[in-house]
């Protein structure tokens, strides 16, 4: 099936792509195969203490054979760059050249306290990491050696390393602030944004920060591709999308972390009320904090002719849409229902195609 666009508008229609993050790595791939059969361009999965990214696409990669695999994200840190060069290689094989390495740094606590690294100057840290990765995917024509802020390497091969699959792999990176957007003007093929994102954001920080970065480097901002994670609920009842969607915009607000996205978008105040009411473990609260304005802003809600609709406000502004199902405070039959119906959302955007 060919993978579907966004149908409407003027400019560009993005890709649809499905975040998967729900589940254990065998129903991953089960799930992004289905994801492939019904119209989706791109499937992603993430990194977090319980789950490897990297062997989850390895899965993904095996049970798919057309649709593009991406990490969403895996994490810059933790790992060497000879290591992470050398898995990303092995699953661009395993994919026939499938794959996206969506690279993020997570937060400073997460640095410090998750991988042991310094957590100062994230941005920094990548514009050094993707060059390196881009040298050692060509190992095979020269020595790389390196004395850099954050990595100190000194590689030559030692036999025969053939040739990889490709040399360039497509590295994303992620970012929330204006900085880290800059970094993938700098230095990415891609940029991949936060589910707290609205075309405010997209029109005001994304797209002049890209450019800001291709400017330094002499590049052109079109050769970034564009893309964010949207949480998506589709439901035939719109009132219960829209209830869904709160419970994972909620979830979103509460950290400090993201404050500067909901100062961009107006909703500092409702930012403050969520925050007061996660620190009293009032999850009711938290969702009644939750605006329907945000929910209009910074969601795709509604029934499935209303998301399509939705949908045509991103035309111009994104090469990729990841869908993201909420799942905050959801029953499991709920958490079901909702991919369900996310699957059945591309199955019928790319018959309309």
């Amino acid at each position: 099936m060919t993978a579907v666009g966004v149908r409407g508008g003027n400019g560009r229609q993005p890709t649809l792509g499905l975040s998967l993050l729900a589940g254990n790595v065998r129903s991953v791939a089960a799930s992004a195969a289905i994801a492939e059969e019904n119209g989706f361009g791109t499937a992603w999965t993430s990194e977090f203490y319980n789950r490897s990214a990297t062997i989850t696409l390895a899965s993904m990669a095996h049970a798919t054979s057309t649709i593009r695999v991406g990490s969403g994200i895996a994490y810059a840190v933790g790992r060497s760059p000879v290591v992470l060069a050398a898995e990303a290689r092995d699953l661009d094989e395993i994919s026939d050249g499938r794959l996206v390495l969506g690279l993020g740094t997570g937060t400073r606590r997460m640095m410090e306290d998750w991988h042991g690294v310094d957590p100062s100057g994230p941005a920094t840290r990548l514009e050094e990491l993707i060059p390196l990765l881009r040298s050692l995917w060509k190992l095979h024509e020269a020595p790389v050696a390196h004395d850099g802020r954050f990595y100190h390497l000194k590689l030559k091969a030692t036999a025969d390393v053939g040739v990889p699959l490709r040399t360039d792999i497509p590295v994303w990176t992620a970012g929330v602030n204006p900085r880290m957007v800059e970094t993938a003007g700098r230095v990415s093929d891609g940029f991949l944004g936060h589910p707290l994102f609205s075309v405010k954001y997209l029109e005001e920080i994304v797209h002049p920060e890209i450019a800001k970065g291709a400017a330094k480097r002499d590049r052109s901002p079109d050769d970034v591709e564009v893309s964010t994670v949207v949480i998506t609920s589709v439901h035939d009842d719109p009132e219960e999308a829209r209830r869904r969607a709160k419970g994972q915009l909620a979830f979103y607000s509460a950290p400090k972390t993201y404050d500067y996205v909901l100062e961009v978008n107006g909703f500092s105040a409702e930012a403050a009320a969520i925050r007061a009411a996660f620190a009293a473990g009032d999850h009711d609260a938290m969702l009644a904090a939750v605006t329907d304005e945000m929910v209009d802003a910074m969601t795709l809600s509604g029934t499935t002719d209303e998301v399509t609709e939705q949908l045509r406000r991103y035309d111009g502004l994104l090469d990729h849409l990841i869908i993201y199902p909420p799942s905050f405070k959801l029953a499991p039959d709920e958490e079901q229902e909702t991919r369900e119906n996310l699957l059945a959302l591309g199955k019928t955007l790319a018959a309309r195609a």
